[in-house]
């Protein structure tokens, strides 16, 4: 099958810190290819991958490192070159994956009927809204069924939960004595909560991820008061940092504080064998195993109650049901059987 698939124009990929969607992107498709399929990434140039490749123009972050903060229409401008690549291939592909949102649709045309979206954000917001109503034809896989339910049923396809590559981490043979934060650091996700569940629990925590550029106030506004000896900001972490972070973590805190559509962390730490504590919003339910894989919470109180029953967890059968759940190549064999479904139809 020889099938494209269109990753954003934010950060490289696979991205070298912070971007949860470029590392999908990267993982399915180097799956796919694995699994004998024809595959073309269409991704920026500062990309670093032994796949086939299109795309002539950087990353907006790459932009932004030399640059610094670019015209609000240059992200505009980077997809536009990115489907006029597309454009001038159409023919060449029968499945086009897109993993952008809204232009594409239009540039597809008839081929939409053999295109697949994947949207990595919310779906329950205005302009979500006024795109699905605009393409009721387009098809999209959700990445969770928490998300699947805000999404017109004339464009569902399913759900394929996210996988990762199953040999980037592995189970620490002993894990430190602190808990782990890791994520970008907003109020979404709400690092706050976790330094004070931490400190209720009396555990020190490990902090890293990137400072939101769309909320950049918030980490001197609420998480930088909250620092010092026992909680520790590490700053972005690439693949090896995330491991050694999440590897010798008692647990990793998920407090987020809004729909989550998946939350790539969540299966990351379990690759590690760590438990997930995990606020009971958007797919956590879907992701976590109560009980199992870590403990699904309420509020701050239960919070700090399931770090004191985290010692009940087996990790090696955490990383076995990462291993059974989420790995890269079950994602690609769930996106081939949609691929297939599109081409029969």
């Amino acid at each position: 099958m020889r099938i494209a698939q269109i990753a954003p124009n934010i950060f490289p990929v696979p991205p070298n810190h912070h971007g949860g969607t470029e590392r999908v992107v990267h993982d399915l498709s180097t799956a796919l290819w694995s699994l004998g399929q024809e595959v073309t990434l269409f991704a920026p140039s500062d990309s670093a991958t032994e796949l086939p490749r299109v795309g002539n123009y950087p990353s907006l972050s790459a932009l932004e490192q030399v640059h610094g903060r670019v015209a609000p229409g240059v992200p505009a401008a980077l997809d536009a070159l990115q489907l006029e690549a597309l454009r001038v291939r159409l023919e060449e592909f029968d499945i086009i994956h897109c993993h952008g949102e809204f232009a594409h649709a239009a540039l597809l045309g008839e081929r939409r009927r053999h295109s697949l979206t994947t949207v990595h954000w919310r779906v329950d917001e205005l302009d979500r809204a006024l795109f699905f109503a605009g393409f009721p034809d387009l098809p999209v896989a959700a990445i969770s069924a928490a998300q699947e339910a805000g999404i017109p049923a004339s464009n569902r396809m399913g759900v394929v939960h996210h996988g990762i590559d199953r040999n980037r981490y592995a189970v620490s043979a002993e894990p430190g004595p602190h808990v782990a934060f890791i994520g970008r650091m907003t109020d979404q996700k709400r690092p706050d909560v976790a330094i004070r569940v931490a400190r209720a629990a009396g555990l020190p925590i490990r902090l890293g991820g990137t400072i939101d550029v769309g909320n950049p106030d918030y980490f001197d506004r609420a998480v930088r008061p909250l620092l010092g000896p026992e909680a520790i900001y590490d700053g972005p972490v690439d693949d090896a940092a995330k491991a050694a972070l999440l590897g010798s973590a008692q647990a990793l805190l998920f407090p987020i504080d809004w729909p989550e559509p998946f939350g790539l962390v969540m299966i990351e730490a379990m690759a590690c064998g760590t438990p997930v504590i995990a606020w009971k919003r958007g797919s956590v339910p879907e992701i976590v195993e109560d009980g199992v894989t870590g403990f699904i919470v309420s509020s701050e109180a239960e919070a700090v109650d399931a770090l004191g029953r985290i010692g009940h967890l087996d990790r090696t059968r955490i990383r076995r049901r990462f291993e059974e759940r989420f790995t890269s190549e079950r994602m690609a064999r769930d996106y081939l059987a949609l691929y297939q479904r599109l081409l029969a139809a």
